[in-house]
């Protein structure tokens, strides 16, 4: 299983946002948003921090996907 972050990129895009726009936002250094972009772990404190910006729950950013066999 992994972690995919595709939600919060579909609504940065429905909100006319990029990445950059995000972290200035939310105050996250560029290697946390490039662990996003990766799809990478991050800490949870920083998954809050991107829900409270953006005024959302946390499954509206992230889900948890199967590995595919």
């Amino acid at each position: 299983m992994h972690l995919s972050y595709n939600k919060l990129w579909k609504m940065l895009i429905d909100r006319g946002m990029n990445k950059q726009d995000l972290r200035k936002l939310t105050g996250l250094s560029a290697a946390s948003i490039a662990k996003l972009g990766k799809g990478e772990n991050v800490n949870t404190d920083n998954l809050v921090r991107i829900c409270k910006a953006l005024d959302c729950d946390i499954s509206d950013i992230v889900e948890i996907k199967k590995e595919s066999t």
